[in-house]
Order: C-alpha cells, then structure tokens, then sequence
C-alpha cells in the first residue's frame, strides 16, 4: 500500500526534469535566428509541462519561473539583462508564466487524484480479497494471519490481534492469536475489545500512545482487536486509519456470523434434546404406565391373594410379570441405544463375526417368546465373515423378528434370509402380516413414529425399535429399507458391506 507521502516526488524525479531544462535550451540555442521569439517561448511552455510531470507542484513552479528568467536573459533584448523593452515581450513573458504555473497546478492536482484513485484502488482490492478469503473460509479465524499480513502492509511494522473465546464475545477467555504485546498493551486491547471504541494517534482517546487499537467490530459488539504501531507521519493519516479500521470490522462481521452460528447449533441441539426429553418422557409416561401396571397388579395379587390361588393362576400371573417385565426391560434398551448411537463422539468396537453364529443366537432368545417355532432361517452356503458389531446386529435383527411376530397373524411363518449379492451381505426378515400403508414407509424409521399398520393400539412400544434397526444399520456401513412382499407381508432388508478379510501374518497361528 502507497503511503499518503508518494504522493510527493522522490529526488531521483528532479533528473528528468533538469534533462528536459538542458534539452530545451539547447535547441532554443540551435534555433535561435531561425525562429522568432514567440516560437521560442513555445517551446519553453513545452517544457515547463513535461518537467510538471515529474516534480511537485511548488517545484514547477519555482523551475517555470527561473526558466522565464534565464529566457529573458538569453533571448529578450537587451540580451545578456532582465531589462525588456517592448511591452509586447512584457505582456509574452507575463502570459508565458501565467500559462506554465497553471499547467504545474493542474498536472500536481492530476497526479494528486491518480495517486488518491489508485490508493482507492488498493485498499479496494484488499477488502475485496479478505472479504473472498473470510468467505470461503470454513471458520474466520483460519484468516487471521491474511487481516494481519493485510494491516503489515499499510503500517510497516509488526501486528498483534487479539481474538476472544467462541462462548461469550467480550468476557470469554482472550487469545493472541497473532504477534506480541506487553502488559499495558494486553490490558488496552482488552479495553476497546468492551467498549468498541478505537484509541491512539488521531482517534480522541488516549492520543499519547504510539500505536492505533482497533476493535474488530460486529454489529453487536467487538469480536477482537487489533494493535497497528504507527509513526507520526502515519498516525496523521486519518484515511489510512479509515481503511485499517474496515479490514478489522470486515473480521469482527465475520466472527460475528460464525459466533451466531455457534449460538444457533448451540441452541438447536439444546432443542432436540429437550424434544427428545420431552418426548421420551411422554412415552415412558404412556407405554411404561401400562406394563408397570400389570406387573403391579399381578404381583399384589400374588402376594395378597396367595392362598385362594390355584397353581395355574399363580403361573399364569407369574408369567405375566415375566412377559411385561420382558417387554419393559425391551422398550427401555431401545430407547437408551438410540439415543447412545445418536451420539457424534459414538465409537464403536468392530469385529469379524459370522453371520450363522448371529442368526442361531437370535433365534434362541426369539423362539422362548415363539413356543409355535413361527421363525425359520434360510442362510445361503458359505456366507464370508462379517466386520461389524456383533451386539448391535443382534439387536436389530432382535427388533425386526420381533415386529415381524407382533404384527403378523398367528400361524403364519415368518422368515431371516441371507445371502451374498454384488458385494454386500443382505439380511432380510419377512413376515406375512398387513405390511404398511406407502405414506408410512418411510416414517416408520423415524422416532417415536408408530403408524401404518392396524390394530396399533393393541401393540405397545414407543415407535423406536425400527429407528433404532435403521441407526444400528447406518453405523456398521449398512442401509436398512422397507419393501412390500409380493402376496401381502414386510420384508425389511438390511444390505451390510463385506469387507475382505486381511492376510494372515507368518507368525499368527490360524484360530481354531
């Protein structure tokens, strides 16, 4: 960046024009008796505005004035004086003058306005780039060295910034996140980073310090600061502490939008899981009342009326205490796993397990709530191992045979198959039931969402255990989808990706 005072012309400007000066006397020398003095004058006014081109305003004029003087020695008679004759030559001396000093001033006002134009220009640019950098920035911050290379720039000397916590703008716990600063300079950022006001040179406030600080301001509140130390000649620049102060608030803008992003991630998380509080406690309000009832009256039952009761309906009430504590200890697992697999920091142990071994515990657990042996599996020859999470598979193909007896008619089979399919393992559960309606097939695998198939009321749960299939799904590399069966009935299959297992070491005995 152009500093205010090139706006004046350097020494090395003066050689081109004294180069012009002793070019034009010698071919008004050359010329002389050849042309008359008007013609000669021209000349002089020639040069006088292209040595204007290279020297200052008050330097055209003082060389224009010397040159008119050492014209009218050498070439006004009485040669060899200042004496003029002729009013004539008065008046062409006089107009010659007139004409060279006007054409100084407006060529010194020209490069004036072109210097001012292209330091716009610059400072333009600059903002246009921080605003690109910041804006395609996956966080502010990541620019900070760009705001402070940027400011280097238009001081010359070393920058600190000053950026605060992402929690509270003004309170939270200060960084410096670029450069140094000494105690008092720490103490001052932190001072216009509460009030938003700049201080030093030319700013109102606190002029003896040698160093401009200025917030980073958003439309709130100050999201940072920022130490520029300045010489004198810099602190009277009140556009160049202009510019710096909108490079600091293009920043404190940004950090404002990434603080209010925060907040708003913040604030919707808080929400989902208050909703999920909320909805959770509904559901234990209304799904968990009607089985703790039961238990409760069948053991009260049993502990009051235990003598009037025969053996069979103490078994049967004991069974019924079993059976709701069952699908209690179910509706509570299924809760608590989604909720733990909907975790961002969630990570799981993977294994590789065989799908047979899956499958026949399942079936053991399934098949003491299916005394008629409804469940039947078809796995195709020589499946590979399978990398996942042998707890979690069991538990969705647990919740899908479980669904599959809940809602399909007594006496009708219902099936796990398994089989290898372009690369992937596909385990799929299906019933002969209603299936569901095609608006509903979908929102089945949200939570707390029960609907599509009939006779709801009479089937209790939360409306989780298919959500929870589509999660257990998801974090083993797999899909979980819904598709009608051809005849009435549900097939949910789940595709899961067969990773190949890695070459066995020399030194690793086989397992046996």
């Amino acid at each position: 960046m152009e500093s205010s005072t090139e706006a004046n012309p350097k020494p090395r400007h003066w050689w081109p024009a004294v180069a012009v000066w002793l070019a034009t006397g010698l071919c008004m020398s050359l010329l002389d008796g050849y042309l008359d003095l008007a013609n000669l004058a021209i000349l002089l006014v020639l040069a006088s505005a292209l040595v204007s081109l290279s020297l200052s305003p008050l330097a055209s004029l003082c060389s224009s004035a010397m040159a008119i003087l050492a014209f009218n020695w050498a070439f006004v008679s009485p040669r060899g004086t200042l004496v003029v004759d002729l009013r004539e030559q008065v008046l062409l001396l006089i107009t010659m003058l007139a004409v060279s000093w006007i054409v100084a001033l407006l060529m010194g006002r020209q490069r004036a306005l072109a210097h001012e134009a292209r330091r716009h220009a610059q400072q333009a640019d600059q903002l246009r780039m921080l605003g690109e950098a910041l804006r395609d920035a996956r966080a502010p911050l990541e620019q900070v060295d760009l705001l402070g290379e940027t400011l280097e720039q238009l001081t010359g000397g070393p920058v600190t910034l000053l950026i605060p916590g992402q929690d509270t703008p003004a309170n939270g716990e200060n960084r410096l996140l670029r450069g140094r600063a000494s105690i008092d300079q720490y103490d001052g950022l932190r001072l216009i980073l509460t009030t938003s006001q700049a201080m030093g040179p030319g700013t109102g406030r606190h002029e003896e310090q040698n160093a401009w600080f200025l917030p980073m301001r958003g439309r709130t509140a100050s999201f940072g600061a920022a130490l520029l130390p300045v010489t004198d000649e810099i602190a009277r620049s009140l556009p160049l502490r202009e510019h710096a102060q909108a490079l600091c608030d293009q920043m404190g803008l940004a950090l404002e939008r990434a603080h209010t992003l925060y907040l708003a991630r913040t604030a919707h998380a808080e929400a989902q899981l208050q909703g999920l509080r909320n909805t959770l406690l509904a559901a234990i309000a209304h799904d968990h009342r009607t089985p703790l009832a039961t238990i409760l009256g069948a053991a009260s039952a049993l502990l009051e009326q235990n003598e009037r009761l025969s053996s069979d309906q103490r078994q049967r009430l004991a069974a019924t205490i079993v059976d709701e504590a069952q699908a209690l200890t179910r509706l509570t697992d299924n809760t608590l796993q989604l909720a733990r697999l909907d975790s961002p920091d969630l990570e799981l142990r993977m294994d590789w397990e065989s799908l047979e071994e899956i499958v026949g515990s399942v079936l053991q657990r399934v098949r003491r709530r299916d005394p008629e042996r409804r469940v039947q599996a078809r796995l195709a020859p020589g499946l590979p191992l399978l990398r996942c999470n042998a707890v979690l598979l069991v538990q969705l193909l647990d919740n899908l045979l479980d669904n599959a007896l809940k809602y399909s008619d007594a006496g009708t089979a219902v099936e796990v198959q398994a089989r290898q399919e372009n690369g992937r393992l596909l385990l799929a559960v299906l019933d002969r039931g209603p299936g569901i309606a095609p608006e509903w097939r979908e929102r089945v695998f949200t939570a707390f969402e029960r609907g599509g198939a009939p006779d709801t009321a009479m089937h209790r749960g939360v409306g989780v255990g298919l959500a929870l299939c589509r999660a257990i799904a998801r974090v083993n590399g797999g899909q979980l989808y819904y598709r009608p069966r051809e005849g009435g009935g549900a097939c949910f299959e789940c595709s899961l990706p067969l990773t190949p297992l890695p070459p066995h070491r020399p030194h690793e005995a086989p397992h046996s």
